[in-house]
């Protein structure tokens, strides 16, 4: 995979996905974390900065966006001293299909005290087990207690994680931390509702609250928990990198079991990705 590959091309005063972007879901459907990472970085772009760092972001994903020309449009909802509030929304076809409201914060000094939190950290892999951009995520689960990018080692009913070093987002652009955080924070869905017979709920939304930015170019999600009833799914995840945890993915999803992506598929993916890299 090129290191100047990335999952859209700039084209006029929007952007042209590329192949790479389409979704396991469908072939003519834009893959989530490449939607996301597009309005994170917008949105970043467009109105950052002035010592104020992104905090919350939150995505809407209310309609298949399909892999022809798009545009994103932002807007400023609320300028202050402490915070300031953007929203953005992924235009095609003259119709809105995705938005993003994103929250940025101004740093100040941590306040004292002992406050309770999460009683383990989550474990990246061996640093000698880093991929290039692009290449297939390394998984694990508590079952299979290692970790490979062959993702049927570990389809089973267990806690699930992933490690990412992400595509940029548009070719030749390097992507920022907070951009690259919310591309592999919506692997949020992926950790939290991949069951032993794959995964059978697709995520409607993103909501990435982030404590600090990430170091290092490689990102981790671990799943925390997953609540399921009536077709709806809840998850919520750590994201951490090798300094420690730094957000907190969290999603909603609804039932898709007709179309269900099983670990068997992900491995024709995953070999079919590396043949064609051999060449």
């Amino acid at each position: 995979m090129s290191e100047s590959s990335g999952y859209f091309v700039a084209a006029g005063e929007g952007f042209e996905p590329q192949a790479i972007a389409a979704s396991q879901w469908s072939s003519d459907q834009v893959v989530g974390p490449a939607l996301c990472g597009l309005l994170a970085r917008e949105l970043e772009n467009l109105h950052g900065g002035g010592g104020l760092v992104p905090v919350r972001l939150t995505v809407d994903l209310f309609r298949p966006a399909r892999m022809h020309r798009l545009a994103v449009t932002t807007r400023i909802v609320r300028e202050g001293k402490r915070i300031r509030l953007a929203d953005a929304t992924v235009m095609q076809d003259d119709a809105p299909v995705a938005r993003a409201a994103l929250v940025f914060l101004r740093p100040a000094e941590q306040p004292p005290g002992v406050i309770w939190t999460r009683d383990h950290e989550p474990v990246p892999p061996d640093p000698g087990m880093a991929r290039p951009p692009g290449d297939a995520p390394l998984w694990s689960s508590d079952a299979s207690g290692d970790w490979s990018a062959i993702p049927s080692r570990h389809e089973d009913s267990s806690r699930k994680r992933t490690w990412q070093r992400p595509l940029d987002v548009l070719a030749g652009e390097a992507g920022s931390p907070f951009v690259r955080a919310a591309m592999v924070g919506e692997q949020t869905s992926m950790v939290t509702n991949w069951s032993d017979a794959g995964v059978a709920f697709i995520n409607t939304d993103l909501t990435l609250a982030l404590a600090r930015m990430p170091i290092g170019p490689d990102i981790g999600v671990e799943a925390d928990n997953h609540l399921g009833g009536n077709g709806i799914a809840v998850g919520s995840a750590t994201l951490f990198d090798r300094h420690g945890s730094f957000g907190t993915g969290l999603i909603t999803a609804v039932a898709n079991a007709g179309r269900r992506i099983t670990a068997r598929r992900l491995d024709e993916v995953v070999g079919a990705a590396e043949r064609a890299a051999a060449f």
